[in-house]
């Protein structure tokens, strides 16, 4: 006996699953069937939450062992970020379904924003880091701030859309 297909009006699947029928928005820059995008960005803001701590630690400690770990920490959130940077928008740019969602524009100009952010953060220590404070301090301040707005789209488009996550219904 032949398996019998379902009736499309008695449906009862997931608005997620809806929309990934309707658009393809699975990851097209992944590394064996895993999203690079999605692996990456655990990795700039675990530095900006580590940036902005090592800042109070030196706030609140004035040992110059915190100014250094700073200038790592902030380095190492400007350089994932730019690699995170890179996949995500190979991605905007490959997959038409990721580009029409208002959410994926959101998250890409705010994750944009957090680069420049960490980039001027991680310069302010590297040529002036007696200017930690206030204005280090302020620009950790502001990188989480835009992260987790940044990570609040992110997770909208995961979350809510299905966007990048390798479940496309073409293959």
């Amino acid at each position: 006996m032949a398996p019998s297909k379902k009736d499309p009006s008695t449906t009862t699947e997931s608005p997620v699953t809806l929309e990934l029928l309707r658009l393809d928005t699975g990851s097209a820059v992944a590394l064996v069937g895993h999203p690079l995008h999605v692996m990456m960005v655990h990795f700039p803001i675990a530095f900006v939450v580590a940036t902005l701590g090592v800042d109070i630690f030196y706030w609140w400690s004035g040992d110059p062992f915190w100014l250094r770990v700073s200038l790592w920490s902030a380095g190492f959130t400007f350089w994932t970020g730019v690699a995170a940077s890179v996949v995500g928008t190979a991605e905007l740019l490959l997959v038409r379904g990721i580009r029409m969602h208002e959410a994926s524009w959101s998250h890409a100009i705010a994750a944009m924003t957090l680069v420049a952010i960490s980039g001027a953060n991680w310069g302010l220590r590297l040529g002036y880091p007696e200017s930690i404070l206030p204005h280090g301090l302020a620009l950790s301040a502001l990188a989480a701030t835009v992260a987790g707005f940044a990570g609040w789209h992110g997770g909208k488009l995961i979350f809510d859309h299905g966007i990048g996550i390798l479940v496309s219904p073409r293959n």
